[in-house]
């Protein structure tokens, strides 16, 4: 070796091996596909068969339904050596270009997807983000341990966004049905007065808000845990608005503890409105609406002490309440006062009736609007909304005995007619 180390011969010589290797052995680097038609000549030491009877490996680009453009969506058929293991089938890789010659460029790899059945019908797919405008040929070859196969150019495709999402036809329809019957209802709500039946519960404020005056007790009023941004929370306004104006009609003090200070804030402007409108603002006093505590139980004891020390003679519990419901129904009824309750909080329901005088159940605290204020759009979005509910409940019924007949109908044949009808109905609903 004339003095030289060995080992740097040994290193050199591996140099030189590596370096005429062939440029993709033993790596996923780009390649570029032969001709569409043409199939990847790979000799590894178990070659795959040149054709499977009745297996065209082609690919199918379109552009993605029902989006706002950017997407191609790939489909081909699993390749009949896909098992579905990567033991004995490697998965695929996606190439794409703007020309259908080339140069292609590598964009993606998919696992093995299958198996695929007899008839070659299982398909798997990739999904291209792409500029929209531009056409894009693809092509997908299949890799394994006994070698690869390229399929047939599939192209030109183009991405586009759609102005109509087909998919949603049916939550279109059912809007415009919902809308038309509330714009009904508001244009005969103008011409004549709608019925909608009596809510004891919203009939008692006048009588509840006398009683307090009479006994020479303040009002009090909570929201519970409510938040601004719930609906219940709006519903409850509405309610205390017309306590508030009572309330200064009759000089009474009204006394509103709160768990949330920017409902304190929506409930403070709403009373200084209300004094306002009977003529009493001086009667306002924003030190009665208080924040009290942010933490459930620690709300609970405060309107509890309040409750046990100014003994109201009227309470409201107008709001979203938790487990506080039935302590402070408990305490208020202990002092003798008439209590009037409503929530959507199912769970509390069946404390405040058995603890208050009158409870609005669920719905009836979003009508409490348009029964104190009947406006023509108050009320007829409520009957609007008593119209869909009345046509949910007729479909429910129709759809109960339509299942039910099409399963005793059903034979050894295959489904009924009826049963076929109930799931493209069935099908219709559950794409909204």
């Amino acid at each position: 070796m004339n003095g030289r180390d060995p080992r740097s011969a040994i290193l050199a010589g591996f140099l030189l091996l590596v370096c005429f290797l062939p440029c993709d052995a033993g790596s996923d680097s780009l390649e570029t596909p032969p001709s569409p038609t043409a199939q990847a000549q790979v000799t590894l030491l178990v070659p795959w068969p040149d054709s499977f009877p009745g297996f065209v490996f082609e690919v199918k680009a379109a552009d993605a339904p029902n989006d706002q453009g950017g997407t191609l969506n790939l489909e081909w058929p699993i390749f009949p050596l896909d098992s579905g293991y990567a033991e004995a089938f490697w998965g695929y890789r996606v190439f794409r270009a703007t020309n259908p010659q080339g140069p292609w460029d590598s964009i993606g790899w998919t696992r093995p997807s299958g198996p695929q059945d007899s008839i070659f019908s299982a398909t798997t797919g990739y999904s291209d983000s792409t500029r929209d405008g531009q056409a894009y040929y693809y092509c997908v070859r299949a890799y394994g341990p006994g070698g690869s196969r390229i399929s047939a150019t599939a192209g030109p495709a183009v991405s586009s966004a759609q102005w109509f999402h087909k998919a949603r036809l049916n939550f279109l329809i059912l809007t415009v049905i919902f809308g038309a019957a509330i714009i009904y209802y508001i244009e005969r709500a103008k011409k004549m007065k709608l019925f909608i039946r009596r809510i004891s519960g919203l009939d008692a404020i006048e009588d509840a808000v006398g009683r307090a005056t009479e006994m020479g007790r303040p009002i009090l009023f909570s929201f519970g845990l409510s938040v601004l941004n719930d609906v219940t929370t709006l519903a409850a306004l509405s309610i205390f608005g017309r306590v508030a104006r009572k309330a200064a009609e009759y000089a009474t003090p009204l006394l509103v503890p709160h768990n949330d200070p920017m409902v304190m804030t929506a409930s403070r402007e709403t009373a200084k409105q209300a004094y306002a409108e009977v003529g009493r603002p001086d009667l306002y006093n924003e030190d009665n609406i208080s924040f009290l505590t942010s933490d459930q139980f620690g709300y609970a004891a405060g309107v509890d002490g309040m409750v046990m020390r100014q003994k109201p003679g009227a309470v409201f519990w107008q709001g979203y309440f938790y487990a506080e419901a039935l302590i402070l129904a408990e305490t208020g009824h202990s002092v003798g006062a008439i209590q009037i309750a409503g929530t959507t909080a199912i769970e509390q329901l069946p404390f405040f009736v058995v603890a208050c005088d009158y409870t609005l159940i669920g719905e009836e605290l979003f009508a409490a609007s348009a029964y104190l204020n009947p406006e023509p759009q108050m009320m007829g979005s409520l009957k609007g909304e008593d119209l869909l509910k009345a046509l949910i409940m007729i479909l429910i019924g129709v759809m109960t005995v339509l299942g039910t007949l099409g399963v005793i109908l059903s034979g050894p044949h295959g489904p009924s007619l009826l049963s076929r009808w109930f799931d493209r109905i069935a099908n219709w609903f559950t794409q909204i």
